[in-house]
């Protein structure tokens, strides 16, 4: 995905999805697609949430370029993991996209509570997505207000226990 020229008509992203989606590739499509929205539309905040994120595409270049996207309209990212040696081993890109973006960009972890207890899950105020089964990326998805508040209600609680991570960049001596 590239920027439009200026002046030209912003291509208008397909409507996210309100249901069930199933598999890995679904999963990985709705954060695509996600994310392509978010940089469309706006969207001021946004919550992503893993344990590890390893199965997400975070080092995939239209993702990336989305986040892109996103990050020049002004909004705030909020990542929470138990630990990020996954997104640092296989997500490049991405980690790239944070260094530049560390202004924009929070990442904390809880390494205190177990995986299952950890929503595997991408909030925004007008849309949401939870896996439900991890091992068969199966969830839900959808803008209903009481999902989107009850998930919100649980990321917080546990934003709240956690801690700082994924530094933007490493200072030595």
């Amino acid at each position: 995905m590239t920027s439009p020229e200026p002046g030209a008509p912003a291509a208008v992203p397909a409507p996210l999805l309100e249901g069930r989606f199933d598999g890995r590739n679904e999963f990985s499509e709705l954060i695509r697609q996600a994310l392509t929205t978010a940089a469309a539309q706006g969207w001021r905040e946004i919550i992503l949430c893993d344990p590890d994120f390893e199965d997400w595409p975070l080092g995939v270049r239209a993702v990336v370029q989305a986040l892109n996207d996103w990050s020049r309209r002004g909004g705030k990212l909020t990542m929470l993991a138990r630990n990020y040696d996954t997104v640092l081993r296989r997500h490049a890109r991405f980690v790239t996209w944070r260094q530049t973006w560390s202004h924009a960009v929070e990442c904390r972890k809880s390494a205190r509570l177990s995986a299952d207890s950890l929503p595997s899950a991408l909030w925004s105020p007008g849309w949401m997505f939870e896996r439900l089964d991890l091992a068969r990326s199966t969830g839900v998805a959808g803008s209903e207000a009481r999902r989107r508040l009850f998930l919100k209600e649980r990321l917080s609680e546990r934003l709240l226990g956690s801690s700082p991570a994924f530094p933007a960049t490493i200072l030595g001596l």
